[in-house]
């Protein structure tokens, strides 16, 4: 018997609205409406959370700038979050605002219990004291100089924080690390994919301080009710969100059902990771609250190998996607271009491509085939069932497997896994349809079992449509009417019989689910600035040896104010290379470094001096940074 929990509890985090939604966003959203509909196929009671995070400096400035008040551009702007998630066809069940004023109560009744709460160590776990620090006010952020560009720039917006000095409160947050630690390596706490477990747990190495519960300059924000003057800084109003939604402050039984019995999972963005995973958890063990069963962190998309930009055009929105491929398609495209929880680059050609394939080809062409087949030869009626041979009888087992892994892959927080069960099941079925070659059976009038054939891949049909219904319910209901059966199916359970089918019930007409479409000539046109004489081909790329290499020493090329020469090491030979960086980069900064070269780039002279290889760097307007690595990889290592 599968071990389920008595309910489930899924969120994403709450959207900014500063921006309009587009795919990214759509895909954590989808990810948690397929993970909960999947739960209350198995019979789990389970509740959805998604909504906005509306408060901060950010909205204030954007509101002044639109010349209307911050609430009317809250307002305006989450109604473009609602519209997306009902064009994706999105069943959460709450949709919460930081402007509630159920929230706003919520939070303020958190932040009291913090203020009178105390540390194990028997000091306040909220203090007063004065902050100066760096700001980025685009990140709503205090950041350290390590966190900074070799420029002194924020690395997320390219430009200066400020420098800010106020009166804040403060979480003792170095009170919780210990717990919070003990907590995410024993998996009390279980944070995925494991890289990202690894990556929280390296932040506690590299220190991690308390952190500001509040703001004095900011006016659009929640007032601190031991201190009107102050307002809960975002991370103390936004995270707060997950509990607020279902009962905290004014509903005690419903938050216990919901936090304290069900499990619980936050979905969430790699760039938001150390709130999510050090200082929420802190803040519900100082709370004498369960912290969150799972966390998982999931990758971002690029359009092209460019991140979506407004200036870039390349941003695609969930009504735009929806527009090309129909909601149920849209659906299953955005969760199943690349592995879930990890970065994934993408072009607009891949979505018909991917379409094509498993949509049209293997899911959509199989059901039009095998109706066509019994409209012709048993009336449009659902034709008897013969004697199982073993194709059905491995055809049958293959469903339950199917089942078992769709479970698995569920539990695990693994959409793409769930999805590849019902397509396996699809590609099953049509392997069985060719090879049993019902269109013979027909012409040679082989009734009994060309009856069996078409009725087991119908069978066949209906147990993928249970399977597929999280992902793409509309189609599904369309397919299960077809077959006269219920709309919607009751339990994951239906997707184990090849027997449930009703012998001489009538199908009814059904078009195509999914036409086949062509890739439009403009979605694989270069992208910007790259023209068509300038393309390389593989064979191109595989000429270039790329090396990393360590820098032994650095110093000025002399009469030039540009170049540094650079003695390096690849695995164990020395070399030396000269680069245009010196604008960028002092040399005793350079020293230690791990690059990335060109191996077997030919020897060149630069002012006279031998350069043997190129460093690889990327440069935006008068910024350059060189490509260095974030974990220890030896040098004369390759790069592929």
């Amino acid at each position: 018997m599968w071990n389920l929990p008595e309910s489930f509890y899924i969120t994403t985090p709450i959207y900014y609205v500063n921006a309009q939604p587009h795919i990214g966003h759509g895909y954590c959203t989808v990810a948690a409406d397929v993970l909960a509909r999947y739960q209350r196929l198995f019979g789990v009671d389970s509740f959805f959370l998604t909504g906005t995070d509306e408060h901060g400096s950010k909205v204030e400035e954007s509101a002044r700038d639109a010349g209307i008040t911050p609430q009317e551009l809250v307002d305006r702007n989450t109604q473009h979050f609602k519209d997306a998630w009902k064009a994706l066809d999105i069943t959460n069940d709450y949709f919460v605002r930081t402007t509630d004023k159920r929230h706003e109560l919520a939070v303020q009744k958190l932040v009291d219990e913090l203020h009178k709460t105390t540390t194990p160590d028997g000091k306040p776990a909220v203090y007063e004291g004065e902050y100066k620090g760096l700001y980025c006010v685009g990140c709503e952020k205090f950041l350290t100089e390590k966190d900074l560009t070799e420029d002194g720039l924020c690395p997320d917006h390219l430009v200066k924080p400020t420098l800010l000095s106020e009166k804040n409160y403060f979480f003792r947050l170095t009170s919780y690390l210990d717990k919070v630690k003990t907590m995410i390596e024993t998996d009390e706490l279980r944070i995925l994919p494991k890289e990202r477990k690894n990556e929280v747990l390296g932040l506690f190495k590299q220190g991690l301080d308390d952190f500001s519960i509040s703001r004095e300059k900011v006016e659009w924000g929640v007032p601190l009710p031991f201190d009107p003057s102050q307002k809960a800084y975002v991370w103390v109003d936004a995270l707060p969100n997950y509990i607020t939604a279902i009962g905290y402050g004014d509903d005690r039984n419903t938050f216990d059902k919901w936090w304290g019995g069900s499990r619980i999972v936050h979905l969430i963005g790699k760039d938001i990771l150390k709130f999510h995973c050090v200082f929420w958890p802190a803040m519900l063990i100082a709370l004498g609250e369960k912290v969150p069963d799972t966390i998982f962190i999931h990758g971002y998309f690029t359009i092209n190998g460019q991140k979506m930009s407004k200036s870039l055009g390349n941003v695609i929105s969930n009504v735009d996607l929806v527009e090309r491929f129909g909601v149920d398609a849209a659906r299953y495209l955005l969760l199943n271009m690349f592995p879930f929880g990890i970065d994934g680059d993408i072009r607009i050609e891949d979505f018909y491509r991917k379409y094509n394939s498993d949509l049209a080809n293997d899911f959509g062409n199989l059901i039009s085939r095998t109706i066509k087949l019994t409209m012709s030869n048993f009336g449009g009626k659902i034709p008897p069932i013969g004697e199982f041979t073993d194709d059905e009888k491995k055809l049958h087992e293959l469903t339950k497997v199917a089942v078992q892994k769709c479970r698995e892959n569920v539990d695990s927080i693994n959409p793409n896994g769930a999805a590849e069960a019902f397509m396996t099941v699809s590609r099953e079925l049509n392997r069985y349809f060719d090879f049993q070659k019902p269109w013979v059976l027909s012409k040679e009038k082989k009734l009994d079992r060309l009856g069996t054939v078409l009725r087991v891949t119908l069978e066949g049909i209906r147990c993928a449509s249970v399977l597929a219904y999280p992902y793409m319910p509309g189609k599904c209901r369309d397919i299960r009417e077809a077959l006269g059966v219920q709309p919607e199916p009751k339990s994951i359970g239906q997707a184990e019989s090849l027997e449930l089918l009703v012998e001489g019930a009538e199908l009814k007409p059904l078009k195509a689910l999914f036409p086949r479409l062509d890739i439009p000539k403009q979605a694989v046109a270069p992208a910007e600035g790259v023209q068509a004489d300038n393309l390389i081909t593989i064979d191109d790329v595989a000429k270039v040896e790329l090396r990393i290499a360590e820098v032994l020493e650095a110093e000025a090329v002399p009469k030039t104010d540009k170049l540094l020469k650079l003695q390096i090491l690849i695995g164990k030979e020395k070399r030396q290379i000269v680069a245009g960086i010196a604008q960028h980069y002092k040399p005793e900064n350079l020293v230690g470094k791990k690059i990335v070269v060109v191996y077997n780039l030919k020897p060149a002279k630069l002012r006279g001096i031998e350069s043997n290889g190129m460093l690889l760097a990327a440069k935006k307007g008068d910024k350059l940074t060189i490509l260095t690595l974030d974990s220890d990889i030896p040098s004369g290592a390759s790069v592929s």
